[in-house]
């Protein structure tokens, strides 16, 4: 670090303003928390973002952690209003702005789920009145699948200076004004956000289940979740809301954002929410099993919406059905960024790893990705360590001896060893016979399932079969398509 840096550092420290009790007594909230590897990295985490709020002069941000089902950590930086000096906690609002979308996407699941919709319906079949001028010949109708991963086509924006003059058309309009708009793209040649789709989107929500967008957002995914402090509309004087900041200007004060209802662009970002809140709807992300109660999405409707839809070229970033998808190093992540005046947003998930991070901020430099990034780089190997199981030696099963040995079908040869004290089918043909082996779990007397510790294009989590002779030897392996004949049996242990 050079000394002018050292100097800003120093400066940042010094004028930084201690947390209030609210905003402390909010951080540790899980036994997970106060492990030492997590306490260090969220020890860490907490200076670093206490000395970045004040070297930029943000206004204000709150942050949460979340691991599987509980939100472990949470905080608040700075002031929700920085004339009255309210401090931000984890329970002050913020307009998050297109995170909106993922609530808009599960409904989209919801109704799909219960058989009142298609992903690959028509728009048109759902929603009459839609009409748009095409500027493509041919291709495939514009459908919910498009409209939820942005491979619509359609503009960015219902038209008009709407981000300019901070008004925007209501439904009425969107009716009425849209017919007189162009495609941009064909449907599913490229991928181009838009707003106005998963506005669409939100009409369809209405129109499939009779309910508004709104009262179909809080009664079915709110509610359920104990997002009690919410909303999907909110007020101007909505209890607890942040007072958004325009970006900083040096010699000067920051300007206060005006608050704006974006009208039919609701569905695709009008949602204001907490980070205890939004803690709630990560977990979801974590859990399995069938839908119902606070479990408003099936699990494996979950895991489709975790997916890749829509891959970019470099092969690193995409999106998936609502999410965002982007790879970081090994780690897959699925989320969604958030901007309105005064207010930049994020949410982040691991869904692998059962770690999410949520950064709420209420300046329209407040750059939550910097905090999102840091928090992830200081927590994965922290809480990876801590969750992982003590790791204890595998002790083979005795009787396993009897299938050790080597068998040959026609086109190729495998071995049965014991591995570290795993039963393990190796093909010792293969470029790389370690990482495409296949460990044999017990199911029942002498059938095991095929599981692959690396990527392998062998008969993952089907059953293998070691078919015996009246005298207790192996008389052939049944594999799902084939049969394979011993060669030798017997050998040893090979740790």
């Amino acid at each position: 670090m050079t000394l002018n840096r050292l100097g800003l550092a120093v400066v940042a420290v010094l004028t930084w303003t201690a947390p209030s009790a609210a905003q402390t007594a909010a951080a540790d909230r899980s036994p997970l928390a106060q492990k030492p590897e997590v306490a260090a990295a969220l020890t860490v985490l907490d200076s670093w973002i206490a000395a970045t709020v004040a070297q930029r002069e943000q206004p204000g941000l709150s942050i949460g952690v979340v691991y599987d089902q509980e939100l472990i950590w949470a905080k608040g930086y700075g002031y929700a209003d920085l004339e009255r000096r309210v401090p931000t906690t984890p329970s002050t609002i913020y307009r998050i702005a297109s995170i909106s979308k993922l609530f808009t996407a599960t409904a989209i699941m919801q109704l799909r789920d219960a058989g009142k919709l298609r992903l690959d319906d028509p728009v048109s079949e759902r929603l009459p009145w839609f009409s748009i001028k095409k500027t493509y010949d041919g291709g495939p109708p514009i459908t919910i699948r498009h409209l939820i991963t942005h491979t619509s086509g359609l503009p960015r924006e219902l038209s008009g200076v709407n981000w300019s003059d901070l008004t925007f058309p209501g439904r009425e309009a969107l009716r009425r004004v849209l017919p007189g708009q162009e495609t941009v793209f064909a449907p599913a040649t490229e991928w181009k956000y838009s707003n106005l789709a998963v506005s669409l989107a939100g009409e369809v929500v209405a129109q499939v289940s009779g309910e508004s967008w709104p009262q179909y957002v809080e009664r079915h995914i709110l509610q359920p979740l104990g997002m009690t402090a919410t909303r999907a509309v909110p007020a101007r004087d909505t209890p607890r809301l942040a007072i958004g900041y325009g970006r900083r200007v040096p010699g000067r004060a920051r300007d206060v954002e005006p608050y704006v209802d974006i009208g039919a662009e609701a569905p695709a970002g009008n949602l204001a929410s907490n980070v205890e809140d939004l803690a709630k709807f990560v977990s979801l992300q974590f859990r399995d099993g069938p839908s119902g109660g606070a479990q408003v999405l099936q699990g494996s409707t979950l895991h489709e919406m975790h997916r890749v839809q829509w891959l970019r070229p470099d092969w690193r970033s995409g999106w998936a059905l609502g999410f965002s998808i982007r790879r970081v190093d090994d780690q897959v992540r699925v989320g969604h960024t958030g901007s309105l005046p005064g207010h930049r947003t994020q949410i982040e998930i691991a869904p692998a790893q059962k770690l999410g991070v949520i950064v709420l901020t209420n300046a329209n430099d407040g750059d939550p990705f910097r905090y999102n990034d840091q928090a992830f780089v200081l927590l994965n190997p922290a809480v990876a360590k801590a969750v992982a199981p003590p790791d204890t030696p595998k002790v083979a099963d005795a009787a396993w001896q009897q299938y050790v040995g080597r068998y040959a079908w026609k086109f190729a040869e495998m071995q049965i060893q014991i591995l570290n004290g795993e039963l393990t089918l190796i093909v010792p043909e293969a470029d790389n016979p370690w990482d495409g082996r296949l460990i044999l779990k017990p199911v029942r007397a002498h059938t095991f399932r095929m599981v692959a510790p690396g990527f392998t294009y062998g008969p993952i989590g089907e059953l293998l079969t070691f078919e015996m002779d009246g005298k207790g030897k192996v008389a052939r392996v049944r594999t799902p398509n084939s049969y394979w004949l011993p060669i030798e049996t017997g050998g040893g242990d090979r740790p």
